[in-house]
C-alpha cells in the first residue's frame, strides 16, 4: 500500500513539472508571437508613413531653381536616376564621342546634302548628355545655327521668362522671376529669342539665375566653348564670349512643378503645337482629353496642364522634346501639328506655311538637285501616336521610365532609357512571355525596319543619280520641278523614320508604310527623270501580244510546260 502511493505521488510530480515546462514553452511561443506581430505591424505602419510622406523637403525650391541639385536633396532617389544617365560616368571630350551615324550610313551623306547634318551626325547619347554634345557639335562650331535649339537641350524656362517680362516692362530680380511660371512671359521670352544666333543665346543662359548662385560647378560638365574646334559658326570664340555661370540639360524644374511637384508642361513649342492640334481635325484617339475639348465650345484654347490626364501627361512631357519640329532662323520654332501627326499631315502643314517675308517654307536646299526639301527632326511623339501602345493607353513613361520599387515607396524610374534594358519592369507588367521572347520581337521589328529603311534608301540615292543626269540633259524648269515635288515627299519620309529612335517599333506597320511610300517616291521620280533625260521611246504598236482573255492561253505543245492534255484549272 505505501509503496504504490509513492509511485504516485512521483508520478504527480512528473505532471506538474512537465505541466510547468508546456507552459513556459507556451508563453514562449506566445510572447514571440507577440513581438513578431509586433514587428510586422510596426513595419506596416512605418511603410505607410512612408508612402504617405513619399520625401522630406529639406530645402526650398521655386521656379528659379534650374539647379538639379537643391532639388535632388528633397528626392534623392528621382535625382540618382536622373544622373545615371550619363552611365557609369560622365564621358567628355571629342575621344569619348559616339560613333558617327555618317560613317555607318554613307547615304545619309546625300540625304542631307546642302545641310549641317551632312557634317556631323552622331548616335544619341543619355540625358546627360543632350546640352554637351550639342554644344560640340560640328552642326554647331561649324555652321550658324539658331538659339531655338536650345529649346529641348537646356533648361530654359526661366531665361523665357526672363526675356518676356523684360519685353512685357515687369520686373526681373530673382525675386519676381521665382515668385510664378507665368506662361505669357514665358511665351514672350521664347519669341524674343528664338531666332537669335545659337552662341548669343547660349551666353544669355550662361548669366541666368538657377537658384545657386554661390555655385558655379553643375552637375555634368559644361561643353567647351565652341567646341573642340573653339569655333562658333566656323569663326573663332570672341574674346568677350562670357565663360562664367552655368547652363544646365533639361532637368526637375522642366518637367515638375517646385510647389507640389506634380508633372507639367513647360515648352512654348508644346503648348503652341497642342493647342493647334486640339483645334485641328487630326485623330487623336489616343487623347481623349482633346476629343473632349472639341466636343466643348472651344471659347478658350486646349491648355494640357488644365484638362490632359495624368497618364496623357506621362507621354506630354516628353512630347516637349521629342519631336518634329523647325528651329531654324527665319522663324519662331514651330510644332507643326495643325492637320495632324501623321507624316502626311505634317507634310501639309509644312506645304501650307510661310515664312514672314511671304516666301514658302522649307528647311534646306538640298546640295546635289537644288530642291528645297523638308528636314525631319526626331518625330517619336508623332510616330508613337500611330502606333498600339499609344491606342492602348500606354505612355511613354510607362516603358522609358518604369515604376521601381524603392523601400516602400513605388518610384519611377528617372534613369531614362530603352527599355531592352528593363524588360522585366518595363515590359513584363503587360505582356507575360519570357524576356528573351520579348527581347526577339522588338528586335524582329526593329531589324525589319532597318533592311526596308536601307532599301528606301538605295531607291533615293538611284533618284538623285536620275535627277542630276536629267539636269545635265538640260530638262526644262517645269520637269524639274514635279522632280523636285517628288524628291521631297521621298526624302521626307525617309528621313522621318531614319530620325525617329526607335527604329520603327513605336509604330511598326505605320513605319513600313512611310517607307514604302518613300520607295515608291523615289522610283517615280526616277522613272520620270529617265525619262525625260532620254532619247524618245520607239512605238511599241508593231510589237506582237496576245489579247488578254483573263487566263494565261496554254502553250502550243512543245512550246512550255503546258500541253493539250494539261488539264484545265
Amino acid at each position: 500500500m505505501q509503496r504504490f502511493s509513492t509511485t504516485s505521488h512521483t508520478a504527480n510530480i512528473h505532471t506538474r513539472r512537465g505541466n510547468a515546462k508546456l507552459l513556459a514553452l507556451v508563453f514562449l511561443a506566445a510572447a514571440v508571437a507577440t513581438a513578431l506581430v509586433t514587428w510586422v505591424l510596426v513595419v506596416m505602419f512605418t511603410h505607410k508613413q512612408e508612402q504617405r510622406t513619399p520625401f522630406v523637403r529639406v530645402v526650398e525650391v521655386n521656379e528659379i531653381s534650374t539647379d538639379p541639385e537643391p532639388w535632388g536633396l528633397n528626392w534623392p532617389h528621382q535625382f540618382d536616376g536622373w544622373k545615371s544617365t550619363a552611365g557609369d560616368r560622365f564621358y567628355g571630350g571629342s575621344s569619348a564621342m559616339p560613333e558617327s551615324k555618317l560613317d555607318t550610313h554613307p547615304w545619309l551623306k546625300r540625304l542631307y546634302a546642302g545641310y549641317a547634318f551632312s557634317i556631323d551626325y552622331r548616335e544619341a547619347r543619355g540625358h546627360a548628355y543632350m546640352l554637351y554634345d550639342q554644344g560640340v557639335t560640328e552642326r554647331v562650331t561649324q555652321k550658324p545655327q539658331s538659339g531655338a535649339c536650345l529649346h529641348c537641350h537646356a533648361s530654359t524656362m526661366v531665361l523665357y521668362r526672363q526675356k518676356g517680362l523684360e519685353a512685357m516692362g515687369e520686373p526681373v530680380d530673382d525675386k519676381a522671376l521665382a515668385a510664378e511660371f507665368n506662361p505669357e512671359a514665358v511665351q514672350r521670352g521664347f519669341e524674343e529669342v528664338s531666332t537669335k544666333p545659337y552662341q548669343e543665346v547660349l551666353a544669355m543662359l550662361m548669366t541666368t539665375p538657377d537658384g545657386t548662385p554661390d555655385e558655379n560647378t553643375p552637375v555634368f560638365p559644361p561643353a567647351p566653348a565652341g567646341g573642340f574646334e573653339g569655333q562658333f559658326a566656323g569663326q573663332p570664340v570672341p574674346e568677350n564670349h562670357p565663360m562664367i555661370g552655368e547652363a544646365h540639360p533639361v532637368s526637375c524644374i522642366d518637367c515638375h512643378d517646385p510647389a507640389t511637384m506634380a508633372i507639367r508642361v513647360t515648352r512654348p513649342g508644346f503648348m503652341t503645337g497642342i493647342a493647334a492640334l486640339a483645334a485641328g481635325e487630326g485623330a487623336v484617339p489616343h487623347l481623349p482629353s482633346i476629343e473632349r475639348w472639341r466636343r466643348g465650345n472651344r471659347e478658350v484654347p486646349y491648355d494640357p496642364n488644365e484638362l490632359a490626364s495624368r497618364q496623357e501627361m506621362r507621354s506630354m512631357v516628353c512630347g516637349q522634346c521629342h519631336v518634329e519640329y523647325y528651329c531654324g532662323n527665319k522663324m519662331t520654332l514651330k510644332f507643326p501639328w495643325d492637320n495632324g501627326l501623321k507624316v502626311e499631315d505634317i507634310e501639309r502643314t509644312w506645304e501650307e506655311t510661310k515664312f514672314p517675308d511671304g516666301t514658302a517654307f522649307y528647311d534646306y536646299e538640298h546640295g546635289e538637285t537644288g530642291a528645297h526639301v523638308f528636314k525631319a527632326q526626331h518625330p517619336e511623339f508623332e510616330l508613337w501616336s500611330q502606333g498600339i501602345h499609344a491606342r492602348s493607353g500606354v505612355s511613354c513613361s510607362d516603358c522609358h521610365m518604369p515604376y521601381q520599387r524603392v523601400g516602400a515607396m513605388k518610384v519611377s524610374s528617372h534613369n531614362v532609357r530603352s527599355p531592352m534594358e528593363n524588360i522585366n519592369n518595363a515590359c513584363q507588367t503587360c505582356h507575360r512571355q519570357s524576356e528573351d521572347e520579348l527581347r526577339l520581337r522588338v528586335e524582329t521589328i526593329q531589324n525589319n525596319t532597318k533592311q526596308l529603311t536601307e532599301v528606301a534608301a538605295a531607291a533615293m540615292t538611284d533618284m538623285l543619280d536620275a535627277i542630276m543626269e536629267a539636269k545635265a540633259a538640260g530638262v526644262d524648269e517645269e520637269t524639274l520641278a514635279k522632280l523636285y515635288d517628288l524628291q521631297r515627299k521621298s526624302m521626307w519620309r525617309l528621313d522621318f523614320i531614319s530620325s525617329e529612335n526607335s527604329q520603327g517599333f513605336h509604330a511598326d506597320q505605320e513605319s513600313a508604310r512611310i517607307l514604302a511610300e518613300s520607295i515608291d517616291y523615289s522610283r517615280q521620280a526616277q522613272a520620270m527623270a529617265l525619262r525625260a533625260r532620254a532619247p524618245e521611246a520607239p512605238s511599241t504598236e508593231e510589237l506582237p501580244r496576245e489579247p488578254v482573255e483573263g487566263v494565261t492561253p496554254a502553250k502550243e505543245a512543245g512550246q512550255g510546260s503546258e500541253t493539250e492534255d494539261s488539264p484545265e484549272p
